[in-house]
C-alpha cells in the first residue's frame, strides 16, 4: 500500500509498504478515505522530531520512520474476534489516542492524559496517510448517513475545539472572543456558536485565513494589528469585555489580548499550543480575577456526542476544509502549503483512497 511516512525534520516520503495485519482480538482494520493534515504534523515536519518515536514508544513500540495522518475517516474492512460494536462495511472516524488503561489516570476516566499515551499517526505502527490502518475497538465511532466521509475526518480537531470550548463553559448569549483563524480557531468558533453564543468574534491578522474566517459566516472577524482596534473590541461588546476568551494561535499576543478584553471575572481557554515560553501581563490577571485553563486533547470517549451534533447539522464542521489533495501530492500540496505564514488554507485533507 501507499503511504506518508515521516524519517525526520522535512523529510516526507511517500512510498510502498506493506499492509498492516489485525494481531489481536480487538483491533480492527479499516481502509483509509480522508485524512488531515494537523498542526502537531507540521511542528513534526518542520522542528521534529518532537512526539514522534526516535526510541520505541514503552506503550506501541512505534518507532521513526512513521506513517502520519491522526484525523481520519474509514470503511472497516476486517475486525478481530472479540469486537462486537463495528462491522464490516461500516464508515467510522477514528478517535487516534492510544491509552494504557491502567495509570491512576486511565483509572479515574481522564485517558487523554494517560501517562503512556500514544496516538495513532504519530506514536503507532500505523496512521491515517496510508491507505490501510490497524486500531484497536475504543478507536472507532461509527458514522451515521448525515455525516461524509469528508466531516468523518474533521472530528478529531472537532473533538480538540470542543474540549477547549467546554473548559470554560459557553452558555447562552455569552460574548465569545476566539483567537487565531486556524483550523482549531474555526472549529471553536462554530461549536461556540452552536452552544448558543450571543456573538462570537475571531481574531486573525493574516488577511487570507481572515477572509476564509468570514466565509464561515459566524460573526466579525477583526485584524488585531489595525490602529482601532481597542474600539472595535469595545465597541463589539457594548463596552464590558468578551465573557470567555478561547486563545487558539498559541502566541503571546494572543494570551495578551484574552487578558486584556476579557470581562473581570472572565474565562480563558488556552487551546492553542505554544511552542515557546508566553509572555503575559500577570499583574492584569490578577486584577481581573481572570481564570487560565489550559487544556489537552479531548475527552476520548467524546465521539459519540460530536458525532451527533454534526449529524444535527448544529456543528457544520466541513465548512473548515479549505481543499482536498491526492495522497501523491501530500508533501506538496498540503506540508509545504500549510507551513507558509502567508498561506490561503485553513483545513486540508488528503483522499487517501
Amino acid at each position: 500500500m501507499r503511504a506518508a511516512r515521516y524519517y525526520g525534520k522535512l523529510d516526507i516520503r511517500v512510498e510502498d509498504i506493506a499492509v498492516p495485519q489485525i494481531g489481536f482480538d480487538d483491533e480492527v482494520l479499516v481502509q483509509v478515505m480522508y485524512c488531515g493534515v494537523c498542526g502537531t504534523d507540521l511542528h513534526e515536519y518542520t522542528v521534529g522530531p518532537i512526539v514522534t518515536c526516535v526510541h520505541p514508544h514503552p506503550l506501541t513500540g512505534a518507532t521513526l520512520p512513521q506513517t502520519f495522518g491522526h484525523e481520519f475517516s474509514a470503511r472497516v474492512v476486517e475486525i478481530g474476534k472479540a469486537v462486537r460494536d463495528v462491522n464490516v462495511g461500516d464508515r467510522v472516524s477514528i478517535m487516534p489516542a492510544i491509552i494504557c488503561g491502567r495509570c491512576d489516570e486511565c483509572r479515574t476516566g481522564r485517558g487523554h492524559l494517560c501517562r503512556l499515551f500514544a496516538c495513532t499517526g504519530l506514536s503507532a505502527e500505523t496512521g491515517g496517510l496510508g491507505e490501510f490502518a490497524v486500531l484497536k475497538e475504543y478507536q472507532v465511532a461509527v458514522l451515521p448517513d448525515e455525516v461524509s466521509d469528508i466531516a468523518g475526518a474533521v472530528i478529531e480537531p472537532a473533538a480538540v475545539a470542543a474540549y477547549g470550548v467546554d473548559r470554560v463553559g459557553v452558555t447562552g448569549g455569552d460574548f465569545v472572543l476566539v483567537t487565531g483563524a486556524g483550523p482549531i480557531g474555526g472549529l471553536s468558533a462554530l461549536y461556540a456558536n452552536a452552544l448558543g453564543a450571543a456573538q462570537v468574534i475571531i481574531s486573525e491578522p493574516n488577511p487570507e485565513r481572515a477572509e476564509f474566517a468570514r466565509k464561515l459566516g459566524i460573526g466579525p472577524v477583526v485584524n488585531p494589528r489595525d490602529e482601532n482596534f481597542d474600539d472595535v473590541m469595545m465597541e463589539l461588546t457594548r463596552g464590558r469585555g468578551f465573557d470567555l476568551t478561547v486563545e487558539c494561535s498559541g502566541t503571546s499576543q494572543g494570551l495578551a489580548a484574552g487578558i486584556k478584553y476579557t470581562r473581570r471575572s472572565g474565562r480563558i481557554a488556552q487551546t492553542g499550543l505554544h511552542t515557546k515560553p508566553a509572555e503575559f501581563d500577570a499583574m492584569m490577571l490578577s486584577e481581573k480575577d481572570l481564570s487560565i485553563v489550559g487544556n489537552w486533547c479531548y475527552k476520548i470517549t467524546d465521539w459519540p456526542r460530536i458525532i451527533r451534533l454534526v449529524a444535527s447539522g448544529k456543528y457544520p464542521i466541513e465548512k473548515v476544509v479549505s481543499s482536498v489533495v491526492s495522497l501523491e501530492d501530500v508533501v506538496a500540496q498540503a506540508f509545504d502549503v500549510l507551513i507558509d505564514p502567508n498561506g490561503n488554507q485553513m483545513k486540508v485533507l488528503a483522499k487517501v483512497s
